[in-house]
């Protein structure tokens, strides 16, 4: 398998150290991945079209991981998401998963449960 046939697996979270953890832990899985440290960064990237699955923090610095699967929603985007949040609330979790969420992951995250939410969303894909 090439690395271009890999799914790409992107995290978004303003934690450099979450962000260096989760993508020693995808590439480790044996997935691409990339990393950004904010939502609009993403948005930025010349890579929308190569997501497989997006895992976003809930609480970001500027625009919040709700925000922006709202707007990947309304670009027209349909990449499935892993929400993770360090500060759980039902409303939000609920909040996330009728907008189209794959997963809602309280951190810290245990490695099988992240994995099997992205094989989740691999197969939606």
């Amino acid at each position: 398998m090439t690395v271009s046939e890999q799914p790409l697996i992107v995290c978004v979270d303003d934690d450099q150290a979450v962000c260096e953890a989760m993508l020693g832990l995808l590439k480790a899985l044996g997935f691409a991945a990339e990393a950004f440290l904010s939502a609009e960064a993403l948005l930025q990237s010349a890579r929308l079209d190569d997501i497989s699955c997006l895992i976003s923090d809930v609480q970001l610095s500027g625009m919040s991981g709700l925000q922006l699967q709202t707007r990947l929603i309304e670009l027209g985007y349909r990449i499935p998401i892993v929400m993770i949040t360090a500060f759980p609330d039902e409303r939000i979790r609920n909040q996330a998963l009728s907008a189209g969420a794959v997963c809602f992951l309280s951190k810290p995250v245990l490695k099988a449960d992240l994995l099997n939410c992205i094989h989740t969303a691999l197969a939606r894909r």
